[in-house]
């Protein structure tokens, strides 16, 4: 039978959920460190440019949007559990096969596939595993979900250091990748063992009970397109992603090369961007329970534009390191709290959550490169004023965020309405 969140999950069966979503999330994270890390020994066994990898980084990123986009369709077929087996299995696939493909088959196709498996798995993963981690931040009754997303960055950590060491080691990539890809896919067995069955989560039943046609469940996971609230709530997560995924692509050129920093500071400052993002997400939840996630999203609105335009317009470098630290804190919470936002409904949270993840990831994955195109025309650090626009919007959208009432919610039984 599917699981009615407060009575039929014990304490401990509690902790192994919130544990096996901790690990995907990680899981997640190693992954896509694992293969960036790699990107200068991949380019070296395949001896392509410079435009060649970038087309294999285009392709991995219209993967991850393709998976984002069609994950609300795979869960309501498959429910959330089987969908982030299958979803992780994809992806551990794609991670080994860009090893076989640099260094066993010398393939710059097999790579490119390996990269599209990659960016499909993680683009369904992220999305499913933000509808696990919101019911769990939903049945505890705090705001956790900021501490989910500090994993996924603890997994980007281990994977780059993992990936430094096997370069300097001279570790090849096909091994390194196997390696990973298999520790991966054990994570994702071990998780999905300890994820509940959840009729929200559109998991069909595990008796013989008459279900949902796959079309009705089909038609639930995409009725929140269909309310105005979700594009409010879009707003803020698109600012917020934007300006994430912003600093993630352009933090390290502008400092090496705008700021005249050099590569060595320009890493550094991408680093001091990541660790206060980070710290953030790992302390933050308290202060939203304390003041309130509109207040938070108000005042990280704030610094967030502030650290950019500090970031801009410093005349010294040490400035340009404090405004990418505000920057990092500023844009740390934004998605994990519309993520809150989404889910405060639980017998809707599924499709809302869904819904909000695909316009957060799709604004981090395609806006950055967008970015790009505009720079050449405008200068890097006269196009980061886009993002300081945008992170403004997302600062006055934040109302959209507030905890819904209890007379705003469906029918759902009324201890499964934790307020977040």
């Amino acid at each position: 039978m599917l699981c009615d969140m407060d009575t039929a999950l014990s304490r401990a069966q509690y902790v192994r959920w919130r544990t096996a979503i901790f690990a995907i999330f990680l899981a997640s994270g190693l992954s896509i460190a694992t293969w960036a890390s790699r990107v200068p020994d991949i380019k070296l066994a395949l001896e392509v440019d410079k435009a060649q990898v970038g087309m294999l980084l285009l392709g991995a990123g219209i993967a991850s949007i393709v998976g984002i986009s069609t994950s609300p369709a795979i869960m309501a077929r498959t429910g959330a559990r089987l969908g982030m087996m299958v979803s992780i299995f994809t992806f551990a696939s794609g991670v080994a096969l860009i090893g076989i493909g640099a260094n066993v088959l010398g393939s710059y196709a097999v790579v490119l596939i390996g990269l599209v498996l990659f960016g499909l798995g993680n683009g369904c993963v992220d999305v499913m595993m933000n509808v696990e981690a919101t019911a769990i931040e939903q049945h505890s009754g705090k705001t956790i979900l900021p501490l989910f997303h500090a994993f996924f960055s603890f997994g980007t950590v281990i994977g780059a250091g993992l990936g430094a060491l096997a370069a300097q080691l001279q570790i090849n990539v096909f091994a390194h990748t196997l390696a990973v890809a298999v520790v991966i896919a054990a994570i994702g067995v071990v998780s999905i063992a300890n994820v509940p069955r959840r009729e929200e989560a559109l998991d069909p039943r595990a008796d013989d009970a008459e279900k949902p046609h796959w079309r009705e469940r089909m038609h639930v996971a995409l009725s929140a397109w269909r309310e105005p609230r979700t594009y409010a709530i879009g707003v803020v997560m698109l600012g917020m992603s934007f300006a994430e995924g912003g600093a993630n692509d352009w933090l390290a050129l502008g400092v090496a090369e705008d700021h005249g920093g050099g590569t060595a500071l320009g890493a550094a400052a991408l680093a001091t961007f990541s660790v206060a993002m980070t710290v953030v997400r790992v302390f933050g939840g308290p202060l939203v329970d304390r003041f309130g996630r509109v207040a938070v999203l108000r005042i990280l609105a704030v610094a967030a534009a502030s650290g950019i335009l500090l970031f801009i317009l410093a005349p010294t470098l040490p400035l340009v390191f404090v405004g990418a630290a505000l920057w990092g804190v500023g844009a740390s919470l934004g998605f994990p709290l519309g993520m809150s936002a989404a889910a405060d409904d639980p017998a809707k949270a599924a499709a809302r959550v869904s819904a909000a993840a695909t316009i957060g990831y799709i604004s981090f994955l395609g806006g950055p490169p967008v970015l790009g195109f505009i720079s050449e025309h405008i200068g890097l650090l006269n196009t980061l004023y886009i993002l300081v626009g945008l992170v403004v919007l997302s600062g006055l959208f934040s109302g959209a965020a507030r905890p819904l009432r209890q007379d705003e919610m469906s029918s759902a039984p009324a201890a499964e309405k934790a307020s977040s």
